[in-house]
């Protein structure tokens, strides 16, 4: 098999909250918030179908609400509005820079957004919008990496992009360790078997069930979410990539 990955046409865009709030990880930063923009406007503008799935740590995760009484539901539900308020800012920046975009969650909230619709969704994305899948699955107990697997596999798309502080998957956190090792390619088997923390097990299971690649990849080093759309070998690949549906 080739080491050359190929060109992509129809992406999901997996982005955490911390994405928007630059170095602060807390809320939402006007700087970050246009650089990221910019950067999907770079791969909007090659033809691309581009979906994203944000998730809300910058402003709540639910996990954390056990630590001052609020039940995990509670606390889930409440980390899904997180992610509606960081869509919703996406969205401002990106058509504020001519990009069409949609907003769709799996909970019914009209006043700010679409329902989400499979049919509708992919119908958005061949008219050339951008399509913001907030909310996560709508079910507590699940992260946004799962909503990111399973939005994946229905928009058919050919590949997940993670987004991350760091240029790819490592053995270990080299933010504390300075030897730790980066893997260029694994199988989603090794990642589950080694108990890797780029994804959740559901999302890598889901993706292995479904052969949906990932590649995880830094945000921060400007162009790189199109030089992995344009099939540059950038950060760590996970699955396979040799018969990618629709890849052109």
């Amino acid at each position: 098999m080739s080491n050359k990955r190929p060109h992509f046409k129809r992406v999901l865009l997996k982005l955490s909250g911390e994405v928007l709030s630059g170095d602060t990880g807390i809320g939402i930063d006007g700087g970050s918030l246009v650089s990221i923009s910019e950067e999907i406007k770079e791969v909007w503008e090659l033809g691309k179908e581009v979906a994203i799935v944000i998730g809300g740590g910058n402003i709540y995760r639910g996990i954390k609400g056990i630590d001052v009484g609020i039940d995990r539901a509670t606390g889930d539900y409440m980390g899904m509005l997180a992610t509606l308020i960081n869509a919703l800012a996406l969205q401002s920046s990106l058509e504020k820079i001519g990009i069409q975009t949609r907003v769709m969650t799996p909970f019914e909230i009209r006043q700010f957004a679409e329902p989400y619709i499979r049919r509708r969704a992919i119908r958005h994305l061949e008219k050339g919008r951008v399509v913001i899948f907030a909310g996560g699955t709508g079910n507590p107990f699940f992260t946004t990496d799962t909503a990111a697997a399973l939005r994946a596999v229905e928009i058919n798309a050919e590949v997940i992009l993670k987004a991350t502080k760091v240029d790819g998957v490592y053995d270990r956190d080299p933010t504390k360790y300075p030897d730790a090792k980066k893997f260029d390619k694994l199988s989603y088997l090794e990642v589950l078997d080694m108990g890797l923390k780029v994804m959740d097990s559901t999302s890598i299971t889901l993706c292995m069930d479904n052969s949906i690649p990932i590649i995880v990849f830094s945000f921060k080093e400007k162009g790189n979410i199109k030089r992995v759309v344009t099939g540059e070998d950038v950060g760590t690949l996970i699955g396979e990539v040799s018969n990618v549906r629709g890849s052109i």
